[in-house]
């Protein structure tokens, strides 16, 4: 009778470890199954450089795509538009952002170096005039006046040779650099290509958060970078309307961007990709993807616009012919 018992005992026994070890192996084949799905075995380096303004959307993208790839080594900077184009050209970096289109100069600079560079639009943006929250007197500017403040051929020094109701004060002068996008986009559509104003009472920079503690601590102070920023340091700078040909001033916001109302300052975001990384470098291929089914939700996080879905779908579909 013992010895039943013990045998009977002993099967049981048995029976439960044999249960167990199912159980684990069904949770390890799940595990393994979720890994590769979150791109297990993908690693490598990324470069990607370029527009401070496209910054926010790819760190954004970069952090959470790393929470499911962490062997993948994602660098991004901020060199500015210009800068991100002079590496990418000589195809030093894999993706290059921008807020403004490429120049012909720039692609024929790719084209001479074998480099070969995909347009992809991530978001949209208006670039926002600011002030700060100090200044009482300014809510609103036509395309004439910012004229008058930016234009190095203007002789408006201060406020009130602007408008005469407004402080005989200085204007500080807050500007992205040379090598951004966001210059060369104001540059364009405000200043119709003409210098803008340099010197003592101007601080140019690459960094927009030096912009923007330059000008929230002055009241004299005006400058422009991207939606971003501002919705960023809304409780500290005040975001101007603007006006042109006598219509009614608007301010950005997410439907006015999106919309087009918010004119001439509205403008797409890039990134262009070196398609022989694309093609070469799995890592390349899989965060390329990623960015694209993604780059929607990154950018109102951050506070930019979406695209429409479907121009996101459109991209992907054109990214999976590259190699083809």
């Amino acid at each position: 009778m013992k010895n039943l018992k013990k045998f009977a005992l002993l099967s049981v026994l048995m029976l439960v470890l044999g249960v167990l070890a199912a159980c684990g192996s069904d949770n390890d084949s799940s595990a393994e199954g979720s890994d590769s799905k979150n791109g297990d075995g993908v690693s490598g380096p990324i470069a990607i450089d370029g527009s401070s303004t496209v910054f926010p959307i790819m760190e954004n993208l970069t952090y959470t795509y790393n929470q499911d790839n962490p062997d993948v080594n994602v660098t991004v900077n901020a060199s500015g538009s210009g800068g991100g184009f002079k590496k990418s050209t000589v195809g030093e970096i894999d993706l290059s952002n921008a807020s403004r289109p490429i120049k012909e100069e720039e692609m024929a600079a790719a084209e001479e170096n074998d480099v070969q560079l995909e347009e992809l639009e991530l978001a949209y943006d208006g670039l926002s005039v600011v002030v700060s929250k100090e200044n009482d007197f300014v809510d609103e500017l036509t395309i004439d006046q910012l004229k008058q403040i930016f234009l190095d051929s203007s002789d408006a020094q201060t406020w009130s040779d602007i408008n005469p109701e407004w402080p005989d004060e200085q204007i500080k002068i807050f500007s992205p650099g040379h090598d951004s996008g966001t210059f060369d986009y104001f540059n364009e559509v405000i200043l119709e290509e003409e210098p803008m104003k340099e010197g003592k009472n101007t601080t140019l920079s690459e960094d927009d958060n030096v912009l923007v503690r330059g000008i929230e601590n002055d009241p004299n102070a005006i400058g422009f970078f991207g939606y971003a920023y501002y919705a960023e340091n809304e409780d500290k700078l005040k975001v101007l309307g603007i006006s042109e040909d006598g219509g009614e001033a608007v301010k950005p916001n997410p439907e006015t961007i999106q919309d087009g109302s918010y004119t001439p300052l509205s403008r797409p975001l890039f990134t262009y990709v070196n398609v022989d990384a694309y093609k070469e470098k799995e890592q390349v291929q899989d965060f390329t993807t990623y960015l694209l089914e993604n780059a929607g939700k990154a950018a109102e996080e951050v506070g930019y616009v979406a695209l429409p879905e479907e121009k996101y779908q459109e991209q992907l579909e054109t990214v999976k012919g590259w190699t083809e």
